[in-house]
């Protein structure tokens, strides 16, 4: 039997422990919109949660690479060899060549859908910084070069039958490597340039004879006093364009040819043209950043900040020119360089029969776009000229008809500033224009209308789409700016788009 006295406490206890409202600091009102069980959230509200859709279109993929790649090049003779460089400070050849199939894949019982990682040939070390400039050497392609932010430059002997890279010879004459450019003059076919952080440009020649030093210098210029950006060659070779952050234009005459056909120059050193941000017909605030010659070599396109872009007419060099005394005023020269230092960089007079009468003029100064151009290309069967710039627009000019904007993109990559744009080499495809972007995404313009596109294909990514000529796209990268856009990209013979990655990812597409 239970004891009245002992269960009238435990009461009394129960209401002493209550908190009284008046003791209480803050009384919290009930939220009736809270849901106070999660698995009912779960049940029917489905729709009010977030949905990732995830896009890969790629067929294969290379991922070897710890950090960003910065930069990648294909075999001049078997483009589906692949050479990148990341900021783990390595290189990679990689083969993007698959056996084609006995059947087609809608013969097949189950067709696989997965990716597969591409074949690695050779892993190369010995840089202590970021590889971010690589190339192969033209012609038969036989040495793959590359350079760091740590100043050096490698060479690799390329053997495509052994598959084998072996370290040849390495140089290291500035603090930062910003470009490697090869040399297409068939007299010269294991030249490039180099342009550095510090404004200087180089031109090495590798020369295996040669038992004490693989890597001659052949040229040194001095004129730029800002880092040297970019540059590019004639389509013949004979000369070499770069720019600068200080806003200065020059073109060099490496192996005496313009010379030897009669250009002078009004500096002690071989820039048979310059410009410099003290002219202001040429001055572009805040610097340039892009470069390309056109076709014929008749005039050259320069890209700066804020949209501006300057059209500069060349010296058109006589191919009657007798190479066996050009090569032999090379020769006498190399390893002297052009150590030429003045601090004039003006407008050089020209040879008239040989340079041209649009020779070292301003020929149009652009501006349609509204940050900085990044990116130029040149079509090489048509009069076209494509800008990409850091607002993410393209414009493409006739460069037939006073460089009319044929169009402007707007939208071309979604606002991601667009890193790389790229008309079609063969005659077939020198109407359509491949572009890639920081928003990680691959496209292809039909530049001859939004009336010329196919019906299919395109892709629901870029605003402007159809009617500004969008033929299709290829996704796969993470995208969505820095760490994860798409830094650079090759297009194989075979119809390949094989793209360096920011995030750290080489991609396989099939056009």
């Amino acid at each position: 039997m239970e004891n009245p006295s002992h269960n009238d406490q435990d009461a009394l206890s129960d209401e002493e422990a209550l908190l009284d409202p008046s003791e209480a600091a803050e009384i919290i009102a009930d939220d009736p919109d809270h849901p106070m069980n999660i698995d009912e959230e779960d049940d029917g509200q489905d729709g009010a949660q977030e949905e990732i859709q995830l896009q890969n279109d790629s067929i294969a993929y290379f991922d070897l690479h710890s950090d960003s790649i910065f930069c990648i090049a294909s075999h001049p003779r078997d483009s589906t060899i692949i050479a990148t460089g990341g900021g783990d400070d390595t290189t990679y050849v990689f083969s993007v060549h698959t056996p084609s199939p006995l059947l087609p894949p809608s013969y097949e019982t189950n067709p696989s859908t997965t990716r597969s990682a591409v074949q690695t040939m050779a892993k190369l070390e010995g840089h202590t910084d970021s590889v971010n400039a690589i190339t192969y050497t033209l012609g038969r392609g036989n040495y793959l070069v590359t350079g760091g932010l740590d100043g050096r430059v490698r060479v690799h002997c390329a053997s495509t039958v052994t598959q084998v890279y072996t370290f040849l010879a390495s140089a290291q004459e500035v603090k930062e490597v910003n470009f490697l450019i090869t040399c297409p003059h068939p007299s010269y076919p294991d030249t490039f340039a180099l342009g550095a952080n510090d404004g200087s440009v180089w031109i090495y020649s590798i020369e295996t004879q040669d038992q004490e030093t693989h890597l001659q210098v052949l040229q040194a210029y001095y004129l730029h006093t800002e880092c040297c950006t970019a540059g590019a060659w004639t389509p013949d070779g004979k000369l070499l364009t770069t720019i600068s952050e200080d806003g200065s234009f020059y073109v060099w005459d490496p192996f005496g040819e313009a010379a030897a056909a009669g250009i002078t120059s009004s500096s002690s050193g071989q820039a048979v043209v310059g410009f410099t941000a003290a002219d202001q017909r040429f001055a572009v605030e805040d610097g340039l950043f892009s470069v390309a010659v056109s076709p014929t070599g008749a005039f050259a396109a320069v890209g700066g900040a804020h949209g501006m872009i300057r059209i500069v007419g060349l010296p058109r060099l006589n191919n009657s020119s007798s190479s066996s005394s050009i090569q032999s005023a090379t020769k006498s020269t190399k390893g002297q360089g052009a150590k030429n230092k003045s601090s004039g960089g003006k407008q050089t007079s020209t040879s008239a029969d040989a340079g041209g009468s649009q020779s070292g003029q301003i020929l149009a100064s652009l501006q349609i776009q509204s940050d900085s151009i990044e990116t130029l290309s040149f079509s090489p069967h048509h009069s076209l000229l494509a800008a990409g710039s850091v607002d993410g627009s393209i414009a493409i000019f006739d460069t037939a008809h006073r460089f009319a904007v044929r169009r402007h993109i707007k939208e071309a990559h979604d606002g991601y500033a667009v890193v790389k744009v790229a008309f079609g080499s063969h005659e077939k495809e020198a109407w359509f224009l491949m572009s890639c972007g920081m928003d990680g995404v691959v496209r292809r313009w039909d530049c001859r209308g939004g009336a010329a596109v196919a019906a299919g294909g395109a892709g629901a990514g870029a605003a402007g789409g159809k009617e500004q000529g969008l033929v299709k796209e290829w996704r796969g990268h993470r995208g969505e700016g820095e760490g994860g856009g798409i830094l650079g990209f090759v297009v194989t013979e075979g119809g390949k788009i094989v793209t360096a990655g920011d995030d750290g990812v080489s991609l396989v597409f099939k056009m």
